[in-house]
Parts: C-alpha cells; structure tokens; sequence
C-alpha cells in the first residue's frame, strides 16, 4: 500500500528513537517511563518491546499488567494513528474496549506484535465514505525472549470522521 507523505513523516518519526521519545514525553509520559520502544512498524503490523524492570514490575516478580496493557494498546494504536495519517482527515480514534489474557509471566522484555493494520486501513475509509462510527477489535500477542506467549490483548476501537 501506497502512503501518503503525511503518513511516511508519521511512520519516520514513530521510528525515529529520538522522535519517537519525545512524543513520549509529550503525550504518553508513562509510556515513557516504562521504557516502551516501537520496534518496527508498516502498514500490515507494529511491534513494540517494554522492558521487565524495577519501574514496570509488580509484587510477584513479573511485568505488571497494565504495563503489558501499554504495550499491547500501543502496538495496536500505532496502526489506526498510520490509517488516519494517511488518510489527511481528521477522525477520532478511541479506545472503547479491551480484553485480556495472561498465559505466562512477563519476566524479562516482552514484545507485542499486531497484524491488524489492513483492519485499520478499511475502518478509516469506511468512516471517511459513511461518516459513521467504526468500531474494530484488534489483536495483539505479546511473547519474551524466548519467543513464548506472555499475553494476548484484544482492544476495540472506536473510528470516527470529525466534522469539522
């Protein structure tokens, strides 16, 4: 798929460790903190990697759970924000729901990696033709080092065209 200038300066910068650090800062400062990376991103998937560290860990010597939460939102996230980027338009996107899986603990970097990015691209144009609301669940599978499942998030999005 073909992107927009708009959506490769996003991309660029998501990318970007510098960048992508300082739009932590600005608008996710916990993200920050917790050490979020985007690892890789395109227009079929995003990964990001949060570290197991004194910062993110609960009492039971693994990633607490709305760290991993982080995560996984993010590398879903990271896939409507490039739909809409690409698109130029000005549309809402809102998180209205999340489910969660925990399959084992989170004890070292855990990396979250979403397909869904064909998903996203489909529900911006189909709010840009309709002008309605657009809701859609995302998956996003966390694993370790080991490559061995840690997570499952589904979050539902909610897409919509602004009037401007």
């Amino acid at each position: 798929m073909l992107l927009s200038p708009r959506a490769k300066h996003f991309l660029h910068r998501i990318l970007h460790p510098v960048w992508f650090r300082i739009f932590l800062i600005w608008k996710l400062p916990m993200a920050f903190w917790a050490g979020l990376r985007v690892i890789s991103a395109d227009t079929e998937q995003a990964q990001v990697s949060v570290p197991y560290k004194r910062l993110n860990q609960n009492p039971f010597q693994s990633t607490y759970f709305a760290v991993l939460a982080m995560a996984g939102e993010m590398a879903t996230g990271i896939l409507g924000l490039l739909a809409i980027e690409n698109s130029g338009l000005p549309i809402a996107i809102l998180v209205v729901g999340l489910e969660a899986e925990f399959s084992k603990k989170a004890t070292d970097l855990s990396t979250f990696t979403c397909t869904d990015g064909k998903a996203f691209f489909d529900a911006v144009a189909e709010t840009t033709r309709t002008g309605e609301a657009v809701t859609l669940t995302a998956l996003s599978i966390g694993r370790n080092k080991n490559g061995e499942e840690v997570a499952r998030f589904r979050i539902t999005w909610s897409l919509k065209k602004r009037s401007r």
